[in-house]
């Protein structure tokens, strides 16, 4: 019998009426003739609310004791999705992730999973009993609740799955797929059949909001096929979704396969750099002792022995980056300090690449035909990103859809 984990994000779950309406899925799911674990995540909203409690009583608070608090979120959820399930004649059981054992490392509000103990859930499943986990959360092995970040509840159904063996983890979510684009930003882009981990990965790590990057990551080294779903759609109208999973050798490959877009993004100039070793590594040594994290690096040929080094790091660092490198000036001697937080990062993603030459040219050619310059870019094996001014995202989202044929 087929195990399907099935996860349910906040505004899946977030009312009475929607949690019924998951229970109702999940029963339909297991009536099929499968074996259903759901991870669910807090009721939408109660994160939030939970930390604003934090924050009224002080702005740095021990951050064991954040990770118990945002963590009675998907208690909450987990029981009533389990009364649900139990008022309509079907077997549940709610557990919290210290109940299942998830094992985390002690890093509070971002631990990452180190082994699940699925003995708990086996029995329970074989028992014909529909389990349900909390999302989001573990214990380190001193018993310490811990919590695995935003989005982290992707991540718990994932290893869950990885764990289980089982034959496909489900994220049910507010969208009905991964798409070639932001529909919101181009109402032609069209929902992807399938994609690659690798295809999902750069796209999730590039601005795609669809699934945590971890979960990918999880997902890709342990070969658990996922699907991304919609919980808004009934069971008589709901797609296949979009499946990601490894590549497949016996289908040619898209050239391109989406765009993603990040508006988080700012850069930083640092001009005058001595032409030497160890000069990039002295300025990002000064970023990366503040855990800021740089993305996008160049550094340009040198000239009479001086050079400059451009760099991009969150928006929301960008100030501290700034001042950080303002106070450093008796490292940096002469270097001038010229930054811009009014850019956005343009990406496109596809395994067709490694097999088609051509596709940054014909990039570069469709932003020059709208007159939008390129700041910076980076590639890899199946990414082209550029950096460009805030002002033209939406114009260059539309122009390389179309360009490259993504509606079709």
């Amino acid at each position: 019998m087929a195990i399907i984990v099935q996860k349910y994000g906040g505004t899946s779950v977030g009312t009475i009426e929607r949690i019924k309406h998951v229970a109702d899925r999940v029963i339909k799911t297991q009536q099929a003739g499968h074996q259903v674990v759901v991870v669910v995540s807090a009721m939408s909203g109660e994160t939030n609310r939970l930390l604003a409690l934090a924050s009224e009583i002080a702005t740095q608070n021990n951050p064991r004791e954040v990770d118990v608090l945002v963590s009675t979120g998907e208690q909450v959820t987990i029981a009533l999705l389990a009364m649900a399930i139990q008022a309509r004649g079907f077997k549940a059981r709610s557990y919290t992730g210290g109940q299942v054992r998830i094992i985390t490392d002690d890093a509070h509000s971002k631990a990452r999973i180190k082994q699940i103990d699925d003995e708990k859930i086996q029995q329970d499943l074989q028992a014909d009993t529909i389990v349900i986990v909390a999302g989001f959360q573990g214990t380190d092995e001193v018993g310490n609740i811990t919590t695995l970040g935003r989005g982290g509840s992707d991540t718990t159904a994932v290893a869950l799955a990885a764990a289980l063996k089982a034959d496909e983890c489900q994220i049910y979510t507010d969208v009905d797929g991964v798409y070639t684009t932001d529909p919101r930003i181009e109402p032609q882009a069209k929902k992807l059949d399938k994609i690659t981990f690798e295809e999902m990965l750069e796209m999730a790590s590039l601005g795609s909001k669809v699934l945590q990057i971890r979960a990918v990551e999880f997902a890709g080294k342990y070969n658990v096929p996922l699907r991304v779903l919609s919980s808004f759609e009934t069971a008589q109208t709901a797609g296949s979704g979009t499946l990601i999973s490894l590549e497949d050798d016996d289908v040619e490959a898209p050239l391109v396969s989406g765009i993603a877009f990040s508006r988080d993004e700012a850069q930083i100039k640092v001009t005058n750099i001595p032409d030497k070793p160890g000069a990039a590594f002295v300025i990002l040594a000064l970023v990366s002792d503040a855990n800021i994290e740089v993305d996008m690096i160049v550094q340009n040929a040198s000239h009479q022995g001086i050079a400059n080094l451009t760099f991009t790091v969150p928006r929301g660092d960008y100030q501290r980056v700034v001042d950080i490198l303002h106070q450093a000036k008796d490292i940096l001697g002469d270097s001038e300090i010229i930054g811009d937080d009014t850019i956005v990062k343009v990406s496109l993603v596809g395994v067709g690449m490694r097999s088609h030459a051509g596709v940054a040219t014909k990039m570069f050619q469709i932003l020059a035909n709208e007159n939008i310059n390129i700041k910076l870019i980076s590639t890899s094996e199946i990414k082209i990103s550029t950096v460009i001014d805030e002002k033209y995202l939406e114009l260059a989202v539309r122009a390389l859809h179309k360009g490259f044929g993504l509606a079709q």
